[in-house]
């Protein structure tokens, strides 16, 4: 199982989504307009809490 980690090559905001591409094999963009419809959905505050929250906790990839 990878790590997750925040992607330094797919980076819109802080790398999160792009990790997450990254680890599923997923496209970025369908998982960006995805978090896009959850925050409209949910209230955009627990999307941006959550994000940002990611933003602390996940740590930036290392250098390859």
């Amino acid at each position: 199982m990878s790590k997750l980690y925040r992607s330094k090559k797919d980076v819109k905001l802080a790398g999160i989504i792009g990790g997450i591409s990254e680890i599923t094999k997923i496209d970025s963009t369908i998982l960006r307009l995805a978090v896009v419809f959850l925050a409209v959905v949910t209230g955009f505050f627990p999307a941006a809490i959550t994000y940002i929250a990611g933003w602390l906790i996940i740590p930036e990839q290392s250098a390859e």
